[in-house]
Order: C-alpha cells, then structure tokens, then sequence
C-alpha cells in the first residue's frame, strides 16, 4: 500500500505559516504521511486568487490580523514578533532555497521552520544570503549548496512549475494543505488536518 502523502504549499515569510509549521509537523510525524514542500510565489497566486498584499487591505483587516496573531501565537506557545525589523521581505530566494533542499532530499520542513523562525522570532532577513546560510548550517544542511541550487535555472523553472500548480489546484494562501485532492487553508484548519490524517475521518470530495 503506498504511504499517504500531503501536499504542503507555503512562502516562508508568512507568519500563519510559522506558527502551524510545527503543529503540522507533528501531526504528519505521528501520522506516516510523506510531505512534499512546495514553497511558491504567493503573490502571483494572490493575482489570480482575490489575495492582496498586506498592505493594501483594508484597515479594519489589518487591525483585526494583530488581535489574531497575538492569539494563535499564544495557543501554540510562539514568542511572535508582531513586526519585526525584515517583513516584509522578498521571500524568493529563500523560497528557491528550500525547494532547493527538498528536491535534493533533504530536510526541507527543518529548514523551512528555522527560516520563519529567525523571520518572526530573531528579526532574521529572510532575503539575505547569510541568514538563510547560518538557517541551514542550524539545522545541518549545506547553505552554499543549497543556495547555489536555489539560483540555478532548472530551480527557477521548478519554482515556477509549483506556482503554476498552485494555481491549478486552487491554492489562494499560505500555508495551504492539500490532502487526497481535499484542500485545507490556513493554520487555524489543522484540527480539521488531523481529525482526517489521523481521526479517520474521509477526505471531502469535490463538492458539485
């Protein structure tokens, strides 16, 4: 029987991403499920998907986004920073890099939650070559390695590739889950991950 797996589509400068990373990461540990990472350019996926860039949405909505933070990073017991001195920031690079680490087979969910961790905990610079290198050498990984992966063209047009497919599978946030075809938006569904990965609860199928 093939093992299940979960697609797992992020940018790595989302704090609603670092704060299910770990609680994702456990829940697909204690399940046996394969995650395949897939970091992708959210903001091409907000163009096609009604998303905007924070700082274009309305006030009422940015107000509302602080309150939530400062909730979901005390149920998960995360020191966030609300604004750290480096986000925005381009995620680009550093979301090349971990796709970098995870087609090379190597631990793409270690690296991508050390990466959101100095973003949101350490004021790391998530567009900086040398964060993203110490990141890696945290977690064991060969950060000039794997940014030199991350800049080559075959990365490029796998970065792509996954934004494309994002799109096509409906992706509009991150982080975004997608298990057996049935998609799960934002950290706040992970209860809702785990009743199907490990509840045993069916996945939806697509509604007609």
């Amino acid at each position: 029987m093939s093992q299940r797996v979960v697609d797992y589509y992020l940018t790595i400068t989302s704090p609603w991403t670092f704060l299910g990373h770990d609680e994702f990461s456990q829940i697909t540990q204690e399940a046996g499920v394969t995650v395949n990472v897939k970091p992708v350019d959210m903001g091409a996926v907000f163009q096609v998907s009604g998303g905007l860039p924070l700082p274009q949405r309305p006030k009422q909505r940015q107000r509302y986004r602080l309150f939530d933070l400062q909730r979901w990073a005390r149920k998960r017991g995360e020191p966030l920073n609300l604004h750290p001195k480096y986000f925005p920031a381009d995620p680009t690079l550093g979301n090349k890099m971990v796709l970098a680490t995870a087609d090379a087979g190597l631990d793409a969910m270690a690296l991508a939650g050390r990466i959101m961790r100095g973003v949101w905990c350490e004021e790391g610079n998530a567009a900086d070559p040398a964060y993203l290198r110490a990141a890696a050498a945290a977690v064991g990984i060969d950060g000039d390695a794997m940014l030199t992966a991350a800049a080559s063209a075959a990365n490029a047009a796998r970065y792509q590739a996954l934004t494309e497919e994002a799109k096509a599978v409906s992706v509009f946030g991150s982080p975004f889950y997608v298990i057996d075809g049935e998609p799960f938006w934002g950290q706040d569904r992970l209860e809702l991950v785990r009743d199907v990965l490990l509840g045993g609860f069916e996945t939806i199928r697509e509604p007609v």
